[in-house]
C-alpha cells in the first residue's frame, strides 16, 4: 500500500492511495479460502469445491468486497498514520478504471480528501467571571397564580334576573341546527351543548351573534367557513345555523380557600401556595440558568479565534437557511429581516453558523479534556422523554429510537453541551445578581455583528 501527501493547506489535507493488484489478488485468494468449505454447490461435495470455480461463478462480487475493505482499511490507516483528527467523513475519489480493478487487472488507486479539527487551546473555565440574573417570587405572584387556577376552576350558574340577556365570558346551553344552501350538513347538529362565548370554540362569527341571546329563544347564526377547514365539503361556504338557547349561565370564580386546594388534590391553600411557589421558583431558576449559558457562551466566543471547517460552517449555514427560506415563504422573518436582501441575510446567518460551529468545538474541546460523557442511562432516559410525546406508540418510538444511532447522535448532543456548560459554570466564577422579573425574562440582543439567532 502507498500512501502520500498531495497537499495540506490549512484545515485540509488530501493523499493519494494506491493498493496494488497484486494485494487485492491476495486478498481475494484469503476470502476464496475463507468461504470455500462452507459452501454447498451442486456437482460438488461440500467443502470440495475447486477455488478456480468459486473465483468464476463469486470472483466479482467477493472482488467487490475485497475493495470495500480496502477502502476502509487504508482509509483508516491515513487517519492512524498521520495522528488526523477528522472533522467530518473523509470524500474518497477513485482514480482509474474501477471495473478493471474489480476484474482484478488494475490497482485499486484513489484521492482521500479529508478536513481535520482545528487545534487550540480552549479557555480555562476557571478565569471566567460571570454574573448570574436572579429574581425570586414575590406573595403577590403567588396570589396571582392562585386566583389564576381559581378561574380555571370556575363553575357556571344560572343568571337570574329581569332581563337574563348572554355576555361574552358567559356559558349558553345550546341546540343547533347547521345548514348549507338550505341543506342540514353531517356534524353541522348538536342538543345541550355548552359554550362559553368568547372561547374560540366554534368557527370565527359564531360565538359572537349569542351575545344578547335571552333563554329559551332562537337565534339564527349566518357564518362562513374558513377557505382552511378541515371538512373541505364544507370550507369556504356560508352556512346557516338555527340556534336555540336554551339556558344562560355566569361563570363564577373559585374562592381562593382550602376547598380550592382540596379540589386540586392538596390538603390545604397553604399546600398549594407552597407548589405554586416552588413551580414559579423554577421557571424563574430556568431562565435564570439560560441568561446564565448565553453569557457563557458569548464569554466563550469572544476569547477564542481560530480556523474553522468550511464544510462543517457550509453545513451548519445550510440547516439555518433553510428555516430562514422557510420563514421567509409563510411570511414569518423577524420584522428586522423582513427587509432585506438574501445577500444581507446570508451574511448575518453565515456569521451564526460560524458562532455555532466555533462554539460547538470550544465546547466539545473542554468537555474531551475533562472526561465529560453522556451515560447510557442519561441517553436512555432522553429517548424515553421523546418517545414519550408519541402516546400510545411510545413504547413502539422507543424501540425505533434504540435502533437508530443517528437519532442518538441527536439526542446525545444537547445533553452532552449541557454537561460541559454546568462542568465549566462550577469552575467559573459566578456572581447572583438580583434583577427584575421583566430583566430576566427579556429576550435577549445577539452580540454586535450578529443576526438575531
Amino acid at each position: 500500500m502507498q500512501i502520500v501527501e498531495k497537499s495540506g493547506e490549512g484545515l485540509s489535507r488530501v493523499y493519494g492511495v494506491t493498493v496494488p493488484v497484486a494485494e487485492l489478488a491476495q486478498r481475494l485468494d484469503a476470502r476464496i479460502a475463507e468461504i470455500t468449505p462452507q459452501l454447498n454447490i451442486k456437482g460438488f461435495r461440500p467443502g470440495k469445491v475447486p477455488p478456480a470455480h468459486v473465483r468464476r461463478v463469486h470472483g466479482k462480487a467477493l472482488m467487490s468486497e475485497v475493495v470495500q475493505e480496502a477502502l476502509n482499511e487504508s482509509t483508516q490507516k491515513v487517519i492512524a498514520d498521520n495522528n488526523l483528527r477528522p472533522a467530518g467523513e473523509p470524500e474518497l475519489k477513485p482514480e482509474g478504471d474501477i471495473e478493471r480493478v474489480i476484474e482484478g487487472k488494475a490497482d485499486l488507486s484513489y484521492e482521500m480528501s479529508v478536513e481535520l479539527m482545528p487545534e487550540f487551546t480552549p479557555v480555562d473555565p476557571a478565569t471566567l467571571s460571570l454574573s448570574r440574573p436572579v429574581y425570586k417570587p414575590t406573595d403577590e405572584e403567588v396570589q396571582e397564580a392562585a386566583e389564576g387556577l381559581a378561574k380555571q376552576a370556575r363553575t357556571y350558574e344560572p343568571r337570574t334576573g329581569k332581563s337574563v340577556k348572554a355576555k361574552d365570558g358567559d356559558q349558553v346551553i345550546i341546540d343547533f341546527v347547521g345548514r348549507v344552501d338550505g341543506v342540514a350538513f353531517e356534524g353541522g347538529s348538536a342538543t345541550d351543548t355548552p359554550l362559553t362565548l368568547g372561547s374560540g370554540q366554534f368557527i370565527p362569527g359564531f360565538e359572537e351573534q349569542l351575545v344578547g341571546a335571552k333563554p329559551d329563544s332562537t337565534v339564527t347564526v349566518n357564518v362562513k367557513f374558513p377557505e382552511d377547514y378541515q371538512a373541505k365539503n364544507l370550507a369556504g361556504k356560508d352556512a346557516e345555523f338555527e340556534v336555540t338557547v336554551k339556558e344562560v349561565k355566569a361563570p363564577v370564580d373559585a374562592v381562593v380557600d382550602d376547598e380550592l386546594a382540596k379540589r386540586l388534590g392538596l390538603e390545604s391553600l397553604d399546600a398549594l401556595k407552597d407548589l405554586l411557589r416552588k413551580n414559579l421558583e423554577e421557571q424563574y431558576a430556568g431562565a435564570s440558568r439560560f441568561k446564565l449559558k448565553r453569557a457563557l457562551l458569548d464569554e466563550l466566543d469572544t476569547k477564542h479565534d481560530f480556523p474553522l471547517p468550511p464544510k462543517m460552517v457550509e453545513a451548519e449555514f445550510g440547516v439555518i437557511w433553510q428555516q430562514v427560506q422557510a420563514d421567509k415563504e409563510r411570511g414569518g422573518l423577524p420584522p428586522e429581516d423582513a427587509d432585506k436582501s438574501d445577500e444581507q441575510l446570508q451574511t448575518e446567518y453565515r456569521k451564526i453558523a460560524e458562532r455555532r460551529v466555533r462554539l460547538g468545538l470550544v465546547l466539545a474541546e473542554i468537555g474531551r479534556a475533562n472526561n465529560v460523557v453522556v451515560t447510557d442511562q442519561e441517553l436512555g432516559e432522553a429517548m424515553r422523554q421523546e418517545a414519550m410525546r408519541y402516546g400510545a406508540q411510545a413504547q413502539q418510538i422507543f424501540d425505533l429510537l434504540r435502533q437508530n444511532p443517528n437519532f442518538q447522535a441527536q439526542l446525545r448532543a444537547p445533553i452532552f453541551e449541557d454537561k460541559v456548560v454546568d462542568l465549566i459554570v462550577s469552575k467559573a466564577k459566578v456572581e447572583d445578581q438580583e434583577v427584575s422579573k421583566e430583566e430576566l425574562l427579556k429576550e435577549d440582543e445577539m452580540p454586535e455583528g450578529y443576526a438575531a439567532d
